[in-house]
């Protein structure tokens, strides 16, 4: 089995997640795509979403999508978790024999400083999603998903645009939003 974790806030979800999810389906040769939400990301103090709506909204979103699953791991430790772990868990449930991380180009930058970033790069083939406005010269090194649009959460945190929100979620997010 070859898997592919792509692991993230998530806070919102937008387009540029479901594209990934959709090119890494297309373009890496895997068995299952398992999508992470943080419950904390390790680099961050707080969320805009809490953890449990996030993986409802992700499930909502990637119910009819047949090889990808959405795991509560992280959600579950209750704090912030690092990628090693969620990896080392990954690997135990699966025994996978091929795993790759898809992380997002805007991470390349503080890749070497992630928690056990050594041990974490022999278990895993990182996959890079470019990201407009982002362009690392490390991300040549690695194999890439070409997505490029145009949006982050940190901007719809700021102003929900609902043209970046998956259509099966906006009613969702506009009800979150209003109680906000």
């Amino acid at each position: 089995m070859r898997i592919a974790i792509f692991g993230g806030s998530f806070d919102p979800l937008h387009l540029a997640h479901v594209a990934i999810v959709q090119n890494a389906l297309n373009k890496l040769d895997i068995d299952k795509l398992i999508v992470v939400p943080t419950y904390l990301n390790p680099f961050k103090s707080s969320f805009y979403l809490d953890p449990q709506t996030r993986f409802e909204l992700l499930k909502k979103v990637f119910i009819k999508f047949e090889q990808v699953e959405v795991s509560n791991y992280e959600i579950n430790q209750l704090a912030p978790s690092y990628s090693i772990n969620t990896v080392n868990y990954l690997k135990d449930l699966y025994n996978p024999s091929k795993i790759y991380l898809i992380i997002g180009e805007d991470n390349m930058e503080n890749l070497e400083k992630w928690y056990k970033y050594d041990e974490l790069k022999k278990l895993v083939e990182f996959v890079i999603a470019s990201r407009a406005g982002f362009e690392s010269k490390k991300a040549n090194e690695f194999k890439c998903l070409d997505i490029n649009i145009d949006i982050s959460s940190t901007q719809l945190r700021e102003k929900i645009n609902l043209d970046y929100i998956p259509r099966e979620i906006k009613d969702d997010i506009l009800n979150l939003n209003k109680k906000r």
